[in-house]
């Protein structure tokens, strides 16, 4: 029975994402505008018909849940029932994908600039966010196995039975239409203010073979052929799984690095010649490096040899190998690619060849270091390794730092580089401090320290305060992935138990995974390696703006929700003990989602465009950095074992 307080509850949750949200995405979008310079999308009809569609999505997905969930689409009260029939009969999330639609498609349809290009992508990470790091979570603990089992448009599981139609509708939904919408995305992007192409002087004077185009254009043709002829799940599982990994990271690298086509000049004389030329007159000549028409190919012919051995049919195995080879050979006979982009895509092609060999050696890797524990003892004092990461964190950090606000504000960066190791030492003792957790250190207190440090500097020397927070938010992610290094030493912010193939085990005596998770040899998730991979994506987005212009309140506002939204995913794979539960998430996803909020905000204040560049770090500079990485250093890597006060130890004694 629900009481009034209940019912008023429901109804405010209700409320929150039906009106709340709904209005505050399209007020974030107009507040935005003037600071997202990218090329609007507008074609009012096709746009509403994708709002249409997703609203028709999300309106399905609700009321199988009323209906045969018994309770309402809500996270804080979730339906008492599974649901597996109806839409959720053939998608997970379909309301989640509904909603993602619809935004697009209403900023498509009014040509909303900031909508596109910042608040939709910004929504589907949100949704990806709580679906990973909550909601699979809590249905695996409400309903068990059931929940885990796969929808019918799902990508297989890894076995070597044939697959279903719906598995290779699958694929075609969830990798091969991303990829394509990844790239008209790039190309309606256009041209980068710094574009630049790679064409060799030796390659210049190639000849084009214009009957290659036919070659060229088979892959359009040998591609979406690939999940026909997969015999087996695993096969067509890998496949896929290959081709989606390398969408993100392929694009990712679009986005960065401004690479643009460099065709050789051509008189066509022939139809393929023509089409050569239209084919390369109608690009924008953007996501050109890793030339992706390369690495497709060669995911491709890779999964149709390995499926010709897996069935013995060798002659499809030599007919994937061989097509896939001359499509590649045509990407420079035409001269659609450079051999640098080419060469680029082989490149990463190989890791990727064979993800459980690649993934294997950096678990390998990921477990030597977290088990690489060293301590010297001087008398009372003990001075161990994982501070050398804190150091070299905390000086690269403040280099980056200063030299992003200038060497006018040289002595605000460095006031403000001490505050962030204060706060983050004051901030994990209020939260973490114990007898036996006597000095730890708190991400989100360094931020806070941080931010603190900066307001004194804009009051006491009137320096401009979001200049100095996006300086800092640009170094974050850099002092991040290398304090993470530390943790993996330390053991703390450590995974909670995985699979086998999947997580890292410790043995090592003093790290904290041992002395008090009590996990010494189980395997866990390596988080602090999920928080470096992250931090490395935003780190470099954030780094690209720096350099493009971007304003400085956008590139603070998407350090808070980048990481925001990457710290509530990680959270729910850690497994530190101390860590409270609060409202059924960790402490830490509140901050995480408090962190999201904090980023929206910031995109919106009043700022400077961003200087555009890094100058070489000054002689004064570089002494403060130093000093700094002395004092981090000892502060996470120099303690008094024996001493049962308050700051003393770091680990336990012996």
């Amino acid at each position: 029975m629900v009481t009034p307080l209940g019912a008023l509850a429901r109804l405010g949750y209700g409320l929150l994402f039906v009106v709340l949200i709904p209005a505050g995405l399209v007020w974030w979008a107009r507040g935005t505008e003037a600071v997202v310079p990218l090329p609007a999308v507008l074609a009012p009809w096709p746009g509403r018909g994708l709002a249409l569609f997703g609203l028709l999505l999300l309106a399905a997905g609700g009321w199988q849940l009323i209906r045969e969930g018994r309770g309402l689409p809500m996270n804080a009260f979730p339906p008492s029932q599974l649901v597996r029939s109806g839409i959720f009969r053939w998608i997970r999330n379909p309301m989640y994908l509904g909603f993602g639609l619809a935004a697009a498609g209403v900023a498509i349809a009014t040509g909303s600039a900031a909508g596109l290009w910042l608040v939709t992508p910004v929504l589907w990470l949100s949704s990806a966010a709580l679906v990973f790091g909550y909601e699979r979570h809590d249905l695996l603990r409400r309903f068990g196995v059931p929940a885990g089992e796969p929808p019918l448009l799902s990508l297989p599981q890894g076995e070597n039975t044939p697959p279903t139609g719906s598995h290779r509708v699958a694929v075609y939904l969830w990798v091969l239409l991303p990829w394509l919408v990844a790239y008209f995305a790039v190309q309606a992007l256009g041209r980068a203010p710094d574009a630049f192409g790679l064409i060799t002087s030796w390659e210049r004077d190639w000849p084009v073979l214009q009957w290659t185009e036919l070659l060229y254009v088979s892959a359009y043709l040998f591609i979406p052929l690939t999940p026909l002829v997969m015999a087996t799940r695993s096969e067509l599982r890998r496949f896929a799984f290959v081709g989606a990994v390398a969408t993100v990271i392929v694009t990712l690298l679009w986005l960065v690095i401004p690479v643009v086509a460099t065709n050789r000049e051509f008189i066509p004389t022939t139809a393929l010649g023509r089409l050569l030329a239209f084919e390369q007159n109608t690009s924008q000549g953007v996501a050109a490096f890793p030339a992706f028409h390369v690495l497709w190919a060669l995911i491709a012919g890779a999964a149709w040899i390995r499926s010709a051995r897996a069935t013995g049919r060798p002659l499809l195995g030599w007919i994937g190998g061989v097509w896939a080879g001359l499509i590649v050979l045509s990407s420079l006979t035409t001269g659609h690619h450079t051999l640098p982009e080419a060469a680029a895509a082989v490149l990463l092609f190989l890791p990727l060849a064979r993800p459980e060999r690649t993934w294997a050696r950096i678990r390998a890797g990921t477990e030597r270091v977290a088990n690489s524990w060293r301590e010297w003892r001087f008398g009372p004092v003990r001075v161990i390794n994982h501070g050398f990461w804190a150091g070299l964190g905390a000086g690269v950090g403040l280099v980056i730092a200063g030299g992003a606000v200038g060497e006018a504000h040289f002595w605000a960066a460095a006031w403000i580089g001490l505050c962030v190791l204060l706060g983050a030492g004051l901030w994990a003792q209020w939260l973490e401090g114990s007898s036996r957790l006597l000095r730890p250190f708190g991400w989100y207190g360094g931020l806070l320290g941080g931010a603190l440090g900066a307001v004194s500097a804009h009051l006491v020397a009137a320096a401009p305060l979001v200049h100095l927070l996006a300086g800092f938010a640009l170094a974050a992610p850099w002092v991040q992935m290398s304090g993470r290094m530390r943790c993996l030493v330390q053991g703390c912010c450590h995974g909670g138990p995985a699979a086998s193939e999947i997580g890292i085990r410790y043995r090592h005596p003093r790290s904290r995974v041992t002395a008090l998770a009590g996990l010494a040899g189980t395997p866990i998730h390596a988080t602090p390696l999920y928080s470096i991979a992250s931090n490395l994506v935003v780190a470099t987005i954030l780094l690209r703006l720096w350099w493009l212009g971007a304003s400085e309140g956008l590139v603070l506002g998407l350090f808070f929700i980048l990481t925001g939204l990457a710290r509530f995913v990680e959270e729910s794979y850690r497994g530190e003990p101390q860590t409270p539960i609060v409202g059924g998430l960790r402490l830490y996803q509140w901050f995480a989602v408090l962190s999201v909020l904090v980023g929206i905000g910031c995109t919106l204040l009043p700022s400077a465009p961003a200087s555009g560049g890094l100058p070489w770090p000054s002689l004064p500079l570089v002494g403060a950095a130093l000093g700094l990485a002395f004092l981090a250093t000892f502060a996470m890597g120099v303690d008094f074992p024996n001493s049962n006060r308050r700051y003393s130890r770091l680990a336990e004694a012996d």
